[in-house]
């Protein structure tokens, strides 16, 4: 049978009157065209089924992949770099003792007070007032908070607090405020907050 007979044949068809008891007897188009349709069921239902299912757990199986790779790297640069990380880690602990040492015992902050007032002195300034106030808790060390009043010229101000900047004991400056004397107008009153710290080692 030729291509246009066949054509014909199909078109002459009326679906109504193929009987599936009976399938052997119907047109080979026909056929062919059941045969195609019945195979792309069996393969959309096996990859429903049976692929899509695969599919889906293989992409989790990839990112679990890629996840215990990049696990994997970190440990092993980690690993690779351990003798660093100790030799850092004593350096850290080095410098940690090295400043713990700098933070003034209590017994200390009374000559802590001397060593700013003769630094206020030292750079000619008329010392007006060295209070301690309250000390304050923190995590692991206290705040001494200092409340100074000094005055002289503005040379003598920066040099002053250079100098405190520049003692053996950790000393920071806060709240500073400066302004004019009324007595004369080169004369500066200057008042700041100097913090020192204690470390609270075992309290």
């Amino acid at each position: 049978m030729s291509l246009a007979d066949s054509m014909k044949s199909l078109n002459e068809l009326d679906l109504n009157d193929l009987d599936f008891n009976n399938a052997g007897i119907w047109p080979a188009p026909v056929k062919f065209i059941f045969a195609l349709i019945v195979f792309g069921l069996i393969l959309g239902g096996g990859y429903w089924f049976f692929v899509k299912d695969k599919y889906a757990q293989l992409e989790r199986v990839e990112q679990k992949e890629q996840e215990l790779r990049q696990q994997y790297e970190q440990k092993a640069y980690r690993v690779a770099n351990l003798e660093v990380f100790k030799a850092q880690m004593a350096e850290m602990e080095e410098t940690f003792g090295a400043l713990v040492r700098q933070l003034p015992s209590e017994t200390e902050v009374p000559g802590l007070l001397e060593d700013i007032t003769n630094t206020a002195l030292g750079s000619g300034l008329a010392l007006r007032e060295v209070e301690l106030q309250p000390e304050q808790q923190r995590d692991f060390y206290a705040e001494l908070p200092i409340d100074i009043r000094v005055s002289g010229t503005y040379h003598e101000l920066a040099s002053f607090v250079s100098s405190v900047a520049s003692l053996p004991r950790i000393v920071t400056l806060h709240d500073l405020t400066i302004k004019p004397t009324s007595e004369d107008a080169e004369q500066l009153d200057m008042q700041v907050v100097a913090r020192t710290y204690r470390y609270r080692a075992g309290e």
